[in-house]
């Protein structure tokens, strides 16, 4: 463009040259159209910044991991000047990792249109990639002017985290709390407010249960099992606090988050209730939720994901139990990055749990050699890296 911009001022001296040498009125005339063309151009260019909108088209917002997904970058130009040139610098990057990535954008825009540029982009990990326009810079049709607009115009796509099939026993040990509307689906109780199952009359069966109804219509007893209030007892807890910021970063939360979905989609494979206890930055605070079936499981990684903040603020688990000092549960698993003792020496001797579990997330399992004893009733399990279907083959739950 400065190439363009000297070449333009020869030209001009040279008009000027040519105008002082000779008198004829076509000199004249040309030097004044040479000269009034950069104005022209920077007014018209000018106009057309004005008059121009950018924006992100994106089909879906949620994706697969190692899927290339579509963007549109959409530039409307709504002046009756052409642009001839524009060039978008687009930057691009995970919420779990500091690291951008950026490439450029080369399309005309049309007068009163729009021009629509479409990109694949892909990850290899989950989390909110956040995708933003830079800078917009449009050219005159002589490339003698630039101007810059549409700056940080941003688009966010959720990479949605899979499960991966894991190993285990799954323990029904509900501890029964009178006053609660969830129940049991695998064992029945005395709350006659909800019916758990129908069948026949067995010998020593309280008459009161006795369906008459439905006896009377069968030619036979039917006796009604009375469900089993519970309070979703079993819990687990995902630590998403960053406790290293390197390369690693990012492997570090996608195996976090795909842990704790393989664990929620394994208790309910097993027909096991149970609770997700996170920390959700947006709002400031640990939010617990009860996951029942699929459609609960969604709603929480949804709200996993979103929650993250840029700079990915966590509070630590201490300040969950010092907020929550009396925890009782039929199993707690904790799924945490953080090699601190003193939290799992707290969830060992103060959380109140049948079976207790500490899922580690660690580069190789030697790196929780000495960390794997010691503790009298917290079963430590080392998940590795990109490897969870590997590392959990006998959790106890």
């Amino acid at each position: 463009m400065i190439l363009t911009k000297i070449l333009f001022i020869i030209l001009i001296i040279v008009c000027i040259c040519f105008y002082v040498l000779y008198v004829w009125d076509f000199a004249l005339i040309l030097l004044i159209v040479i000269a009034a063309l950069p104005v022209i151009m920077f007014i018209t260019t000018y106009i057309t910044k004005r008059l121009i909108t950018v924006e992100f088209a994106v089909k879906d917002k949620n994706v697969s991991k190692n899927k290339d997904f579509p963007v549109q970058l959409v530039v409307t130009n709504r002046s009756i000047f052409p642009i001839g040139k524009a060039e978008a610098h687009i930057e691009y990057y995970n919420v779990f990792s500091d690291q951008t990535s950026a490439f450029d954008l080369y399309l005309p825009v049309q007068p009163r249109n729009s021009q629509r540029i479409t990109f694949q982009l892909s990850s290899k990990f989950c989390g909110v990639i956040k995708i933003r326009s830079a800078r917009l810079n449009i050219y005159d049709p002589l490339r003698l002017f630039r101007f810059r607009t549409a700056k940080n115009i941003c688009t966010d796509i959720a990479v949605m985290p899979e499960g991966h099939e894991i190993g285990g026993i799954v323990h029904y040990t509900d501890r029964v709390n009178e006053e609660s509307d969830v129940f049991s689906e695998y064992k029945p109780g005395d709350d006659p407010s909800e019916v758990f199952d129908l069948r026949e009359y067995n010998q020593g069966d309280k008459l009161n249960r006795i369906h008459w109804k439905l006896s009377s219509k069968k030619d036979d007893f039917i006796v009604k099992d009375y469900s089993l209030p519970i309070d979703v007892p079993c819990s687990v807890f995902l630590d998403m606090k960053c406790y290293q910021n390197s390369e690693l970063t990012l492997p570090v939360f996608d195996t976090l988050i795909e842990t704790m979905i393989s664990l929620s989609q394994f208790l309910l494979e097993n027909e096991r209730g149970h609770s997700v206890i996170f920390f959700n930055s947006s709002l400031n605070r640990f939010v617990e939720h009860t996951v029942l079936d699929s459609s609960d499981l969604n709603t929480v990684i949804n709200e996993i994901i979103s929650s993250v903040r840029d700079d990915l603020f966590c509070q630590s688990p201490d300040v969950y139990f010092m907020e929550n000092p009396t925890l009782s549960y039929a199993s707690f698993t904790i799924i945490t990055s953080s090699k601190d003792q003193k939290v799992l020496e707290h969830i060992d001797e103060n959380i109140e749990a049948d079976f207790k579990n500490a899922l580690l997330i660690v580069n190789s399992a030697d790196d929780l050699s000495d960390k794997l004893a010691g503790y009298q009733a917290l079963s430590i399990i080392p998940v590795a890296v990109g490897k969870i279907s590997a590392s959990i083959k006998d959790i106890d739950i």
